[in-house]
């Protein structure tokens, strides 16, 4: 190979990739679900570790572990950890008699110059010191550090491959376990040319390692979109679990029959970036994580790193995001920062102590249901049975349309986080539940997914409850299973009935009408009915769900993303409806000073002190507001002025709430431009040409593009749209029917 050599991504990786790919190498069939039948290793999660200069830090660390009942760890140890606080923290984790994986690297600038003869003595004369101070008392050494990511490991291919035989001559002499070559994320290119290349050298490692991460796909059950793009993706089915096997097959087709996943995680900031409850998704995720890859049965162990930080640990350090160091953790974990009365648990810390808890030394059964939006895997330890049961981001099964009455009373159910409920839940959500018996349980055919229904699962201290009665099904959200039983009796559909247009709020084509709120008769809610159906509606409604369960799911997807909206309470909808208008979508009232309509309007009439508000202000609010929705995958699809509702306060701080949701399109990722553009003629049509081009500026320049005269088309053409509405469309001949019949 060229000693000029810069990327690792040579001609000879692709060749050898290609190759293999092409001679049918990645073909597994129904390779995206578990094996079924399979054990699971005693010690099959790990966790990445590190101390730091303080001494009280190693029993920090060490009792965090008994209490997460995990006995494999990984440490990072590289050039002058010998003379640190590392070498101290390795020997308290060997006394501990933890099985240690030390993971030894090279300064990025070391590794960038391996081709030095040098540099290849430092390496070996390191090496040789640790090896002699601490080989015989590690589980295994892994070798490589995020190769196919050169920008934080340094290397060239040449460069690495002369520190892989080093390593591999003194490491193999002492009769070590070798581990390598750490390859970061799913590029099976990498993993298949340097596997081929170490065993055409007769330097291959025991145990194949990859970085098996999910977290730029958000959620670990997806097909992941970034290999054959969103549409692709589903026909492929590249999901965790045929990562794993993919992986695994690679090993042993190149001789290495044991592999594992070094280090994965989800990062709390980018969780953030599409659903502000980065906390809990990454205990979900965590849980769901762990859970698949014991199903795939492809991988030996797996570990999640980093063990404390306030970015992707399952503790915080209690440090802020500038405080992260410039090297991701994932290629050097050199340090527990921050001081010790900071320390916090993350929910994820006893999320990832019920998974380990549950399934390590467990056999795994079989799926129930996989790779459909609805995970059930069937695990036995101890000759108990039990479930894992969750859903994808968003969605939720109805727990007694997948198991009957007796089986459900019979089971001991875990939430995500170890504790037992006391009530058996109504759904199965995005946040894992285990259900245990003694024996195994029966379910119902090809459980699924409820239809057409959206959640929110971390709605703070409320729940979900099922309404069925007679022609009557829906859904409640309460706090406790008292005060969902009132909300059904006086929320009863059969009892709502819209009143005449003078007691309404809204009386056209819906009915939107304020009640009690039988909670707390100093509050009310807010009911909407459909009322009128035209008949092409009438048609193409038919193959959607009830108006009232698409209100639902609209809201639910806005409060899962952080956008404000009132807070659903609950949906009814008839069953065999055939008119349509047998259902009631029922949210809080929100109580509102204007809504951006009737402040687009004043500004447009040069009443730029309507109720005291700066346009500019609004404006970059709502362009701020508008940003974020649409970042988080929302496109409203009927984003006018009155359905934004503003609240002000004494600052002249706004608080937006969106109402009228039944049209809502939600995606996992930010949405197109050219839908943020159509919501966004919706919002502006109101507003003077100056007004728009400046909230447009603003809007813009949060990604960094600018108004340009196609944008000002798109407004121009929705304007001409609404006005042929109004003369030639219903409105228009409404209005002209009423004139003649005014005249007359």
């Amino acid at each position: 190979m060229s000693a000029h050599q810069t990327s690792m991504l040579t001609k000879q990786v692709i060749r050898d990739g290609l190759d293999y790919i092409l001679k049918g190498g990645l073909r597994i069939k129904n390779g995206h679900l578990p094996t079924s039948q399979h054990s699971i290793p005693s010690n099959f999660i790990g966790v990445c570790v590190a101390s730091n200069a303080n001494p009280a830090t190693d029993d920090y660390v060490i009792l965090q572990l008994q209490k997460l009942g995990i006995q494999r760890v990984r440490l990072d140890f590289t050039y002058g950890d010998l003379n640190s606080f590392n070498a101290r923290f390795l020997r308290r984790l060997i006394a501990e008699n933890l099985e240690t994986t030390l993971h030894i690297l090279q300064p990025f600038s070391a590794a960038k110059n391996m081709q030095s003869k040098a540099e290849q003595t430092i390496w070996q004369q390191f090496l040789q010191e640790v090896l002699s101070a601490f080989g015989n008392h590690i589980q295994a050494i892994e070798i490589g550090n995020t190769l196919n990511r050169k920008r934080w490991a340094g290397y060239t291919l040449d460069g690495f491959l002369n520190a892989w035989a080093i390593a591999h001559t003194e490491i193999k002499a002492r009769g070590i376990t070798l581990i390598g070559p750490n390859i970061q994320d799913f590029e099976p290119l990498y993993n298949i040319s340097l596997l081929k290349t170490l065993k055409d050298l007769h330097q291959s490692p025991d145990i194949h390692s990859d970085n098996l991460f999910a977290e730029r796909i958000t959620e670990p059950e997806r097909f992941d979109h970034r290999i054959f793009k969103y549409h692709w993706a589903r026909i492929f089915k590249y999901n965790l679990i045929k990562k794993t096997r993919i992986l695994q097959k690679i090993g042993h087709d190149f001789g290495v029959n044991r592999t594992v996943s070094s280090v994965a995680f989800w990062a709390i900031y980018r969780i953030q970036r599409l659903l502000p409850d980065g906390l809990q998704k990454q205990a979900d995720y965590a849980a769901r994580y762990f859970l698949l890859l014991a199903a795939s049965g492809s991988l030996t162990h797996a570990n999640w790193g980093a063990l404390i930080c306030q970015r992707e640990g399952l503790i915080s350090d209690g440090l802020t995001e500038a405080d992260y160091p410039d090297l991701e953790r994932v290629a050097h974990y050199k340090n527990a920062d921050g001081d010790l009365d900071h320390y916090q648990y993350h929910p994820s810390f006893n999320a990832l102590k019920t998974v380990a808890n549950l399934i390590e030394g467990a056999q795994y059964i079989g799926p129930i249901a996989t790779a459909k939006g609805l995970e059930i895997h069937h695990f036995e330890k101890n000759g108990q049975h039990f479930h894992a049961a969750w859903s994808i981001n968003g969605k939720a099964a109805l727990l007694n349309t997948v198991y009957t009455e007796n089986t459900l009373h019979e089971a001991k159910i875990l939430n995500r986080d170890g504790e037992m409920l006391m009530q058996i839940p109504d759904l199965i959500t995005e946040s894992p539940i285990y259900l245990r018996w003694d024996n195994p349980a029966l379910t119902t055919p090809n459980p699924a997914l409820a239809k057409d229904m959206a959640i929110h699962a971390h709605v703070k201290n409320l729940q979900y409850f099922e309404f069925k009665a007679g022609n009557w099904q829906g859904l409640v959200l309460a706090s406790d299973e008292a005060d969902a039983e009132l909300l059904m009796q006086k929320l009863h559909p059969d009892t709502l009935q819209a009143p005449n247009k003078d007691g309404a709020l809204r009386h056209a084509r819906n009915a939107i009408w304020a009640i009690a709120d039988p909670r707390n008769s100093a509050q009310q809610l807010t009911v909407k009915q459909p009322m009128k159906m035209y008949p092409h509606k009438a048609f193409l409604d038919r193959f959607k769900p009830s108006k009232a369960k698409r209100s639902w799911n609209g809201a639910m997807e806005l409060m899962r993303r952080g956008v404000g909206t009132a807070q659903p309470v609950a949906y009814f909808e008839k069953m065999g409806d055939t008119t349509l208008k047998q259902n009631f979508y029922i949210c809080e009232f929100v109580k509102a000073d204007a809504n951006v309509g009737q402040i687009f309007s004043a500004y447009s009439r040069d009443e730029h002190d309507y109720l005291g508000l700066n346009p500019e202000s609004v404006y970059t609010q709502l362009a701020q507001y508008c940003h974020t929705m649409h970042s988080r995958g929302v496109h409203f699809r009927d984003l006018s002025g009155g359905n934004i509702l503003v609240n002000i306060n004494a600052n002249k701080q706004l608080t937006f709430s969106l109402i009228d949701t039944a049209r809502i399109h939600a995606y996992n990722h930010g949405i197109a431009f050219n839908l943020r553009i159509a919501d966004l003629t919706r919002v502006c049509h109101k507003l003077n040409w100056t007004g728009r081009e400046r909230f447009m500026q603003i809007y813009l320049g949060l990604s960094g593009k600018q108004f340009t005269w196609q944008n000002r088309l798109q407004f121009q053409l929705y304007d001409f749209k609404v006005s042929l509405k109004r003369t030639i469309g219903r409105k228009g001949i409404k209005r002209l029917l009423q004139r003649i019949k005014g005249n007359t």
